[in-house]
């Protein structure tokens, strides 16, 4: 599911398609190209930032400091907000002040900026979707339709219905050669790459069981009074506390987990049972439970087991642990860190280390942008589409069966079009909102046997 290190037979056609290049590092570019084929033409990736809060700023600092991107230009952004494009308009300049261009014309604001900001794009360049996850798959599909590669962070949808309009676009994507690339960044990293081939060769034996928790302190939404029921807030505060906006903080924060867990499989789960409640003591006026449990089982019958938790005065945990019929390993750790090792047996300790991989030489975000942007100065294929959409249909697949109580099932997620939110095309600061607080602030909360989301 990586992109080819073989560098593609392009002609000048190609490359000028795919945004050109002027520096690949290690003397590529001069290996395919005679010099001087570039001299009279603009050979710039350009960025179109859509969504400029912390992870969209993150995720600029990462494109910019990309390995051998050759010249690459933050070009446009839009928000929903102006001051948020100002602010991270003066980080990226202070970080990048040869690599940002973004003049006031350029800076859109509102419900249609999303539009305007990929309608200066050219093919070749790159829309960054990292708004909240409500409205993802609406600007994603525009970018494809408009033949742009994509950066799409995670959440990619808030539900089955969203995630679906995503996976109709795939064969699209894929016939204009465009290069889509998930917020998934683990999948990059080298030293979990090199566990993965050590799996894939039988050395750990056949996968038995795999673990991956997120344990963490409680965050909880305070009554918000009058901005509860208005739509331009709820996008704000609701990021992790409302599901209609980012699909929840589980999925928001524990897809990359669950997604390890199949990358080790190979495979995705045929179903999923979950359990979970709230603390005691709650006073959180968001939609969120406290605790999740789940137990997912692939067509073989393995199980990965996989865990959330906000609570205060209680244990923490975040790491993906492997256990094989020969030796168990440890795939990840704290804030996705590559925290990777074989074990000499079933022992997960310091002292029982067998094997330990070369150490990633960046972070794996990263990496992502390193493959990334070589994977469109080269021409190679990087499409992960379909593959991060399956990941967020597992997640929601687990968040469903926490929240009703039941067993839900893979054909249960590819059948539902459920939608929390069913007017995302028509949606302006004038629109109904999609959830409403009661008089006290609180919203409504995942009950089994009264409660819909698939």
């Amino acid at each position: 599911m990586m992109p080819s290190t073989q560098p593609a037979q392009l002609n000048r056609r190609q490359f000028l398609k795919g945004g050109g290049a002027l520096a690949l590092g290690s003397g590529v570019l001069s290996a395919v190209l005679p010099r001087g084929v570039f001299a009279a033409d603009d050979s710039t990736i350009r960025l179109a930032l859509i969504g400029c809060g912390g992870r969209g700023a993150g995720a600029v600092r990462d494109a910019l400091s990309a390995r051998g991107a050759g010249p690459i230009q933050l070009y446009a952004m839009a928000d929903l907000q102006e001051n948020k494009i100002e602010a991270a308009l003066k980080n990226a300049q202070q970080q990048f002040p040869d690599k940002v261009d973004v003049p006031r014309d350029r800076r859109f604001v509102g419900f249609d900026a999303y539009r305007k900001a990929i309608d200066v794009l050219r093919p070749g360049d790159v829309a960054m979707c990292t708004t909240r996850a409500y409205i993802r798959p609406v600007h994603v599909e525009y970018a494809i339709r408009k033949g742009i590669n994509v950066f799409f962070e995670k959440p990619f949808a808030a539900d089955p219905g969203g995630l679906h309009r995503l996976l109709a676009l795939v064969g699209e994507s894929k016939r204009k050669n465009l290069k889509i690339m998930s917020g998934l960044q683990c999948r990059h990293s080298p030293a979990r790459q090199a566990l993965i081939e050590k799996i894939r060769n039988g050395e750990l034996g056949d996968i038995l069981l795999i673990r991956a928790n997120r344990l963490g302190g409680a965050n909880w939404l305070s009554p918000q009074g009058a901005k509860s029921n208005d739509l331009l807030s709820q996008l704000q505060f609701g990021r992790a506390q409302l599901l209609w906006v980012g699909s929840g903080q589980m999925v928001d924060n524990l897809i990359h987990q669950i997604d390890e867990c199949c990358w080790i499989k190979d495979a995705w789960p045929v179903e999923c049972h979950g359990l979970g409640g709230r603390a005691p003591d709650s006073k959180d006026c968001g939609q969120n439970i406290d605790s999740y449990s789940m137990e997912y089982t692939f067509a073989d019958g393995t199980k990965a087991f996989c865990g959330f938790r906000r609570m205060n005065h209680a244990r923490s945990d975040f790491a993906t642990y492997i256990h094989g019929a020969k030796s168990a390993a440890q795939f990840s750790g704290n804030i996705h860190a590559a925290t990777v090792h074989q074990f000499k047996d079933q022992r997960i300790a310091r002292d029982n280390i067998a094997w330990t991989p070369a150490k990633d030489e960046f972070t794996p975000w990263q990496h992502e942008w390193n493959d990334f942007v070589q994977s469109i100065r080269r021409d190679l294929p990087h499409n992960e589409l379909e593959r991060a959409v399956h990941a967020d249909l597992v997640s929601l697949m687990g968040r469903a069966a926490s929240h009703l109580g039941q067993t839900v099932t893979w054909d249960d997620m590819m059948a539902s079009r459920f939608q929390f939110c069913d007017y995302l095309d028509r949606l302006d600061a004038s629109s109904p909102v999609p959830v409403r607080a009661d008089p006290s602030g609180q919203f409504p909360v995942p009950v089994p046997g009264k409660w819909t989301e698939l």
